[in-house]
């Protein structure tokens, strides 16, 4: 049987049109004529909504079912990714979300709603997934739904039918106990959040603690009209969450753009910085991560660096060859990006320890009153952070700062993070730190002392930086300034040991908008330029850190020591003068000349 004649056979048992059908599907009419006439086989994502769809008719449809199951769709073990859903299609998915509570909730509040429905959604859609794929190794959906209720094991996480997504939309009908049906549809979302928080303990304090029936002075803070409107734009069949129908990275995505697109000005101001899915993968491949390596981010935000070291881990050695997964920890203080934080490694399918708090003030990875040590640390801090009392820094317990250089300036903590880092760093250890571009040349150059001179001077002086690169502008969500990554390492091989690598990858971009973009060749680029060290004109420098020191006075800022552009001239002052009055000179002629000629005409040259 062919596709078309699946759809065929569909609509006449139905007694639907191509147009109805359409609708029921949530897919253009077109699509559906162009598949009776057998013009086109229909992508994996869309075959799984046909199928989905079949399957709820029932054991009459069961023959139309068994055609789709030979095609592989909703199988685990088909691992084509190609047909998940595209950055277009996400954000045409976000933006239509947003717009349905607009005037509701002020833009910077639109993420703490709609990112929460976007995770349930993603756990339900990944729950029936899994159900069909023990659907095909039991037989039926009767046995695999016994086992599931035996064994909540042999799921990712376990979502009680009250909790999932078609009943959360009204798609299906369910019974509940006596005294027990919610009174409005915020009650409804809200309890089915904690009956999963309930069922999966490393979901709690996660998803449990938005209450989208909360009230203020009366009236509540988000209406059933609004969450009925979101929850029918995340319903559209065409933009399914499962297994094989997003990208991995979906949920930093959605909280990238949401965040991007709504709450730009918020995000700074809350310590929000998010750092673009590139950097992510760049700072990823820089680290080269090693099997079995603790790896920290005392600034987490929402995992993304750690999350993208553990990718990079799986795409370099193969995911079946990897034994010993990277040991995650992360520490955020906001409570939404700590949420989004835990939020991204339960669907990443992570072990990680991720904690809440100030890191600078209240850091929570310790033992025996001491930092603990990691291996890797990979963080983005927020830019010149303000307002620390020295008084701090002066009377810290964990001594992280007056035994390496000093205390930062109340203007900004840089390189106080810096220091906090290096003393979570192992013997062995090594960092990658995104930083405002003024961080590398602070103080240089000026009469007297500098604090930030000195710390940057402490960290040169101890051969502890292995490298600095100055990024694109306009590549980050809160800022147009260009950032720079710093690469710290406590045991730099034998061949670097007194040099410094300075990369300005400042031209290396796509333009985009609203913002530029690293695209996968730069990244490639400034990766591998890295691990080679073999110097590049114009791109790669390789500097000692005596010279640093007394030619330029702890100034690494890489634009000071690669020119990107064309090389300029220079010229003796004679020269340029008597070129000069070789074309006056000229000039004149032709000007004599002119006159003559408009002269002979009649006209007067004046």
């Amino acid at each position: 049987m062919e596709f078309s004649n699946v759809i065929k056979e569909l609509r006449k048992r139905k007694g639907l049109t191509q147009q109805k059908l359409s609708q029921t599907l949530g897919l253009s009419y077109p699509t559906i004529n162009r598949w009776e006439k057998n013009k086109f086989e229909p992508n994996p994502r869309i075959l799984l909504i046909v199928k989905d769809y079949i399957k709820k008719l029932g054991a009459d449809y069961s023959d139309l079912r068994r055609y789709l199951d030979k095609k592989n769709v909703g199988n685990e073990n088909n691992k084509n990714t190609n047909n998940a859903m595209d950055v277009k299609d996400m954000e045409s998915m976000l933006w239509q979300a947003a717009c349905s509570i607009r005037g509701e909730k002020d833009a910077p509040k639109f993420k703490d709603y709609i990112l929460p429905l976007l995770f349930i959604k993603r756990l339900s859609d990944v729950f029936e997934d899994e159900i069909s794929r023990l659907v095909e190794k039991y037989g039926d959906e009767k046995t695999a739904g016994e086992i599931i209720e035996a064994d909540h094991a042999m799921v990712r996480f376990y979502i009680p039918e009250e909790a999932v997504w078609p009943v959360i939309s009204g798609r299906r009908g369910f019974k509940y106990p006596a005294n027990k049906t919610p009174k409005t549809l915020g009650e409804k979302i809200t309890n089915a959040f904690r009956l999963i928080a309930k069922e999966n303990v490393s979901l709690q304090g996660v998803i449990d603690i938005v209450d989208f029936n909360a009230t203020h002075n009366g009236e509540r803070e988000i209406s059933d009209d609004a969450l009925n409107r979101l929850i029918e734009k995340l319903s559209n069949p065409k933009y399914r969450l499962g297994i094989n129908d997003v990208e991995p990275d979906f949920l930093g995505r959605a909280y990238e753009y949401l965040l991007r697109k709504f709450a730009e000005g918020q995000g700074q101001s809350a310590g929000e910085f998010f750092s673009p899915r590139e950097l992510g993968w760049l700072i990823a491949k820089l680290m080269n991560p090693k099997q079995g390596e603790k790896i920290y981010d005392p600034c987490t935000g929402s995992s993304g660096l750690l999350i993208k070291c553990e990718l990079e881990l799986l795409r370099r050695e193969g995911k079946n060859n990897v034994k010993k997964p990277l040991k995650l920890y992360g520490q955020e203080l906001t409570g939404s990006s700590f949420a989004i934080s835990r939020m991204n490694m339960v669907v990443h399918d992570m072990e990680g320890e991720i904690v809440r708090g100030n890191t600078m003030t209240n850091p929570k990875f310790t033992q025996d009153n001491k930092l603990k040590s990691f291996d890797m640390v990979v963080t983005n801090p927020m830019w010149n952070q303000g307002n620390i009392d020295t008084l701090f820094y002066e009377n810290d317990p964990y001594d992280r700062f007056s035994p390496h250089g000093g205390y930062a300036p109340a203007s900004s903590a840089d390189w106080a993070w810096v220091q906090h880092i290096h003393s979570s760093l192992s013997s062995k250890g090594r960092a990658a730190i995104v930083l405002d571009t003024g961080a590398a040349s602070r103080g240089s150059g000026s009469q007297g002392e500098n604090k930030e001179k000195s710390i940057r001077k402490w960290f040169i002086d101890n051969d502890l930086v292995e490298a600095v690169m100055l990024m694109p502008d306009n590549l980050f969500y809160n800022t147009t300034a260009a950032g720079l990554i710093l690469l710290i390492n406590k045991n730099k091989p034998k061949e670097r040991k007194g040099k410094i690598i300075l990369i300005n990858a400042s031209e290396n971009f796509e333009k985009g908008r609203p913002k530029n973009y690293l695209t996968d060749d730069a990244i490639e680029k400034i990766a591998s330029a890295f691990h080679s060290g073999a110097e590049i004109e114009k791109f790669l420098k390789i500097v000692s850190s005596k010279e640093i020191a007394v030619k330029h006075d702890y100034n690494i800022s890489p634009s000071r020591f690669i020119e990107t552009g064309e090389a300029i001239e220079h010229r003796d002052i004679q020269a340029i003068l008597n070129d000069l009055g070789k074309i006056t000179n000229e000039q004149n002629k032709t000007e004599k000349e002119l006159k003559g000629i408009f002269t002979k005409m009649g006209y007067k040259w004046k």
